[in-house]
């Protein structure tokens, strides 16, 4: 087997990146010439490119393998779905962080790449489960109910059957005649005892069936609400939250308070330690925040380094107080390196926060949070500011 080329990482992404510069100008006529069609791929001409959709597919996917195998990853199928990503540019966000990771010379291990597939591809494989289990549903249902129809059209014939035996039952039989149609009787009745207890045995199963599909329907459904990294609500499950929040504190009357939080100088400590190590201080912001915010509270990963935490019946000075443990809590935190056991130094956040005002829609409330969040930014970080006066955190430390 001859020996496989090596490639530079850098040269790959400026050969990837003239190319698709080349192509970006024309973007729209480039895309409208892969709309699904029959027959052969149809060619396009570009600035003097005669290209189709099989020959980028193509240059992706070789420049996909390239990639893994100089970065020596496994060439999985699941591992090859991420490297075309990244090559493809379709997910900015994958290109990004692999980008990133492939320019520092980072390690791809079993650990990293799926808690990159699971942060890229997690929703999609959470849609396709639940979708997978709804058929199940729906095909178990439908075996019921052609069960039951088969039931109903087994009584009725039954009943036929009694019905007609009734209308024998006249004088003028001999007793070889009735013991035939008592016999006959005798046979339909254990016939429709068998259909009925065979259904009974089969609704029972289907029942069953049912009832495991519709739990495994249930943990998919809060997998889907669920930060795959940091293991509390994600943004779906949070503006659920807020929405059912805000009515309910309308129709009831209770004050409402939300906070935002964001991670201060997130990218600076990321581009410094590794993705890998930032994904362990969205963990330990979000350890934070699930050990301080309970019962009916909610806290969420908003997106990137910023959370959230709804606030069920809180007034604004509570919320403040709340939001100053939760600061002080993560600054207590010492941020220690798994490979080498050094202590990375602690980690700040600001936190803004704002309560519901009456007749507000959710979009202001979050602004208004978001504002009061920039506001700690400004003042310095590592703080807690709100819009009302003197509720800027005492003991901060500008971070």
């Amino acid at each position: 087997m001859p020996p496989q080329p090596c490639f530079d990482d850098l040269s790959i992404r400026a050969a990837c990146s003239a190319r698709f510069n080349r192509l970006k100008g024309l973007l729209p006529t480039f895309t409208a010439q892969f709309a699904p069609v029959s027959g052969p791929f149809k060619p396009v001409q570009l600035g003097g490119l005669v290209v189709n959709q099989h020959e980028r597919v193509q240059a992706l996917a070789k420049t996909a393998l390239a990639l893994m195998a100089e970065r020596q990853v496994s060439p999985t199928p699941e591992n090859f779905q991420l490297f075309y990503a990244y090559a493809s540019g379709d997910n900015p966000s994958a290109s990004r962080i692999m980008g990133d990771m492939i320019s520092g010379r980072q390690a791809f291990s079993s650990l990293v790449l799926d808690d990159l597939r699971e942060r890229f591809f997690g929703s999609a494989r959470l849609e396709a489960a639940m979708e997978n289990i709804g058929t199940e549903i729906t095909g178990a249902v439908d075996s019921v109910l052609q069960k039951l129809a088969s039931a109903e059209r087994d009584t009725v014939a039954y009943g036929r059957k009694l019905s007609a035996a009734s209308g024998e039952l006249g004088g003028g039989r001999t007793p070889a005649e009735m013991q035939k149609l008592v016999d006959g009787l005798l046979g339909a009745t254990k016939a429709m005892e068998l259909r009925t207890k065979t259904l009974e045995d089969e609704l029972q199963r289907s029942s069953h069936e049912v009832t495991d599909l519709k739990a495994k329907l249930d943990d998919v459904r809060k997998e889907s609400l669920t930060d795959p990294l940091t293991g509390i609500h994600n943004r779906k499950a949070f503006d659920q939250e807020l929405a059912q929040a805000v009515e309910l504190a309308r129709k009831q009357g209770e004050p409402l308070c939300l906070f935002m939080c964001d991670i201060d100088h997130f990218k600076v400590f990321n581009d410094t330690w590794g993705h890998q190590t930032g994904d362990q201080v969205l963990r330990l912001v979000g350890h934070c925040l699930s050990e301080n915010v309970k019962g009916r509270d909610t806290a969420a990963r908003y997106g990137g380094e910023e959370f959230a935490v709804i606030l069920r019946q809180t007034g604004l000075d509570s919320a403040v107080s709340l939001a100053n443990q939760i600061r002080s809590n993560v600054e207590s935190k010492k941020l220690v390196k798994r490979s080498t056991g050094d202590i990375l130094g602690t980690i700040t956040i600001s936190i803004g926060v704002a309560q519901l005002l009456l007749g507000e829609p959710q979009s202001s409330l979050i602004q208004r949070a978001d504002a009061c969040l920039y506001a700690a930014k400004n003042a310095g970080r590592n703080r807690v500011m709100s819009e009302a006066p003197g509720a800027v955190s005492e003991d901060v430390v500008a971070a």
